[in-house]
């Protein structure tokens, strides 16, 4: 069985839910949460199901690699998400017109280069998990507290 560890990344101030599955050593994005950083969309949804089908119509083979896996929705209860590996979503990118195209395939880039670097030096990924709480406003007891936590939850 695979480990599948959720990721909340962050692009330009949107949050794109992710899991990394230490197994195949690739991400899946939450398809939604791409599409709305990509397009603003009011209802990104429906942005995805009206692509979807144009996708399918045209025999996209996108469509196929589609992996339903449990996120955690706005209400807090995890339900079943569309997501796409890297690779996916780089071919998502393409079907989506969007000046922050460029932008996001270079951020992908980073979160990979990233993820390789903590292989080789696990306390990057806690520097990383430090910078995130940091940007999102916590202090540093608070994020000390959080780690601790993590710690006994582990023992």
């Amino acid at each position: 069985m695979n480990k599948l560890d959720t990721i909340k990344n962050i692009f330009e101030g949107y949050e794109i839910r992710s899991i990394w599955d230490s197994e195949k050593e690739d991400y899946y994005f939450s398809v939604v949460d791409v599409i709305y950083a990509l397009t603003d969309s009011a209802i990104p949804k429906r942005y995805w199901t009206d692509l979807k089908r144009k996708l399918i119509d045209e025999g996209s083979q996108l469509y196929e690699n589609i992996v339903r896996l449990k996120m955690k929705a706005q209400d807090g209860k995890l339900r079943e998400t569309d997501t796409l590996d890297t690779k996916g979503i780089f071919r998502l990118i393409e079907s989506v017109p969007s000046p922050k195209a460029e932008p996001f395939k270079l951020w992908l880039a980073k979160l990979g280069h990233q993820k390789i670097d903590e292989v080789f030096d696990p306390s990057k990924g806690i520097d990383e998990m430090i910078n995130f709480y940091l940007a999102k406003g916590y202090t540093f007891e608070w994020i000390e507290h959080r780690i601790k936590a993590i710690i006994n939850r582990k023992n």
